[in-house]
């Protein structure tokens, strides 16, 4: 492809390319879109966006919603259970290539991993489980040991990898509403907090805190006891970019305006 260089198998980024790239857990598509997700996608332009918890299959959306407003090419992957979990990546350009889960059974049986490659930028739309119960804590931290074995194979052939997605981790104190009590509960666990730094550790930028050092800036609030209005949140959501693309970066935020789901969507822009 022209304007690229090579890097192994894989291109390098494009000279005089931008990549705007949005991600938003928007806890159930048809419930987001009755809400104006639509209006905020258009709005806010993102040339692909990556979208978690999408509660939903191919055949019980209007896709042409989706292409009208801009957004031509978009590749959905459910879980195999009904109105859980599944992953999208919608974009304005064709993709490169579209890599549909990881491979690993019973990652994508629940619809967890889906990417596609832009000009030599490779974005993985990404939902770890969350950890509600002692069966389903143990289901996490594999998943997390599986994931990180995955991307460290990953990032050998594809140096180039933006992870956008619900993690379901807050990483540090500053990114959670309340750290003395919630020591204990999935999400902000030593081990769980352990792995995510060493994620990072292992290559990549938590795109945000490249650029803000700012506290109380969440991604998600219980519907509970009025926590968004108050800021009880948690920052759950992360553009992890992999250090090749380091200087690449421009920009990263937290759009906690949106108001369409349980979680808020981050954007991050790579120039």
């Amino acid at each position: 492809m022209p304007g690229f260089g090579s890097f192994g198998c894989f291109p390098i980024f494009a000279k005089n390319f931008d990549l705007k790239i949005a991600s938003y857990n928007v806890n159930g598509i048809r419930a987001a879109l009755r809400k104006g997700f639509l209006k905020w996608l258009q709005d806010t332009g993102p040339d692909v966006i990556c979208l978690q918890e999408i509660k939903a299959t191919e055949d019980q959306l209007d896709l042409s919603l989706f292409e009208r407003a801009g957004y031509t090419h978009h590749y959905w992957f459910s879980a195999q259970k009904k109105g859980y979990s599944g992953v999208a990546i919608l974009s304005r350009q064709k993709p490169d290539h579209v890599e549909i889960g990881t491979g690993i059974d019973y990652m994508d049986s629940e619809g967890r991993n889906i990417r596609a490659d832009f000009n030599g930028v490779s974005v993985m739309s990404l939902y770890v489980p969350s950890g509600t119960n002692i069966k389903r804590l143990d289901h996490k931290l594999q998943y997390m040991d599986d994931f990180q074995q995955y991307v460290d194979q990953l990032k050998i052939e594809v140096p180039n990898l933006v992870i956008c997605g619900d993690f379901n981790i807050c990483h540090r104190p500053v990114d959670i509403h309340d750290p003395v009590r919630n020591k204990n509960v999935s999400g902000f666990l030593p081990v769980e907090r352990e792995w995510i730094g060493n994620f990072i550790d292992s290559g990549f930028v938590d795109s945000f805190r490249h650029f803000s050092k700012e506290p109380h800036r969440y991604t998600w609030w219980t519907y509970r006891a009025g926590a968004r209005s108050r800021n009880k949140g948690w920052r759950l959501d992360y553009g992890m970019v992999a250090e090749p693309l380091r200087p690449h970066l421009k920009r990263s935020v937290i759009l906690s305006e949106a108001v369409h789901s349980d979680h808020c969507p981050i954007l991050l822009e790579l120039s």
